[in-house]
């Protein structure tokens, strides 16, 4: 098993793109040669359980056929089996979802030859990994690896609005920037108490995301300076902000330029602690989490994956 891929197919991601070009995504591997065995997933949370399976029966090789929500599934999978450990496993991804944001940070083309091409030549980039603890719904502690980035606040009840639309069959980058603008006139700040490297302070938060990748939201590109590798996370904090303000800056995030606004901090931090009154949630990955207190821990070059070739500058 150990040269072998297993692959996990979402068929419903990307609106039904997993199961609709699955034919076509296993022809073309067929014929790259790669070989493989497959399984789709059935319901949320079922790609975490064949990753565990899979891994445990001698797999050491996962192609995930999804978009992000399925890729973090599969890397909480990976980081929760004990079977090996998890710097054995390789993961490679063939995009069909709506918004891709893990895969835009490495170049991972959405065309499927090229795609598979990538899978085939074996480039292993080791990325770091986040891991997030966060209370539920109960207030029990629960656990959540990502890979991406983690957004608190405003920015996790726009794509909690944005998963519902996904849910309908409207999902698309084009609905997160709806949500942001509708989320604007219901959304509340809130007094934070956060801890990083030994400091405190207690900002009132409009929006906070910790990163690893550069995007998130289908392209925005809500961590600039975020180096997957450097071994911490890239905290941004935004402290209130007038609704005009937001709406005037809102294009500002597809190039990063929003961290020059003087309601936004960065921070480079391996650990971070918040807690907050009210509740604040979070989001990982795509994924709608619970809520405070969280703690953020980054685990360093955790992950081999298959990267594509970065863009020239």
């Amino acid at each position: 098993m150990k040269g072998k891929w297993f692959v996990i197919v979402n068929p419903n991601a990307g609106k039904q793109k997993g199961k609709h070009d699955w034919k076509r995504i296993s022809g073309l591997l067929y014929s790259a040669g790669i070989e493989y065995q497959s399984h789709f997933t059935e319901h949320r949370g079922h790609a975490i359980v064949l990753a565990r399976e899979y891994i445990s029966a001698g797999y050491r090789k996962i192609i995930v056929v999804g978009g992000d929500g399925t890729l973090n599934e599969v890397v909480n999978g990976i980081f929760t089996q004990s079977a090996v450990a998890p710097a054995e496993i390789i993961l490679g991804m063939i995009p069909v979802g709506t918004g891709n944001d893990w895969c835009r940070m490495f170049s991972i083309l959405g065309d499927y030859h090229k795609a598979i091409a990538m899978i085939k030549r074996e480039k292993i980039f080791i990325q770091d990994v986040g891991l997030l603890e966060y209370a539920n719904g109960s207030g029990n502690k629960e656990l959540r690896y990502f890979v991406n980035i983690a957004g608190m606040g405003f920015d996790a009840l726009v794509l909690e609005k944005t998963n519902k639309d996904k849910e309908k069959g409207k999902g698309s980058p084009l609905m997160y920037m709806i949500n942001i603008f509708t989320s604007l006139f219901s959304f509340r700040t809130t007094r934070t108490k956060i801890k990083i490297d030994g400091d405190d302070f207690s900002p009132e938060v409009f929006s906070m995301t910790a990163a690893i990748g550069k995007f998130n939201g289908g392209g925005l590109k809500q961590a600039p300076e975020a180096v997957a590798d450097d071994g911490l996370f890239d905290l941004t904090i935004i402290r209130p902000i007038s609704k005009f303000k937001v709406i005037r800056n809102v294009m500002n995030l597809m190039d990063g330029s929003f961290t020059k606004l003087p309601e936004v901090s960065s921070f480079k931090t391996a650990n971070i602690q918040i807690e907050s009154v009210p509740d604040l949630y979070a989001e990982a990955d795509g994924e709608s989490l619970g809520h405070t207190p969280f703690r953020f821990s980054l685990l360093p070059s955790a992950l081999r994956i298959i990267r594509g070739e970065p863009e020239q500058s």
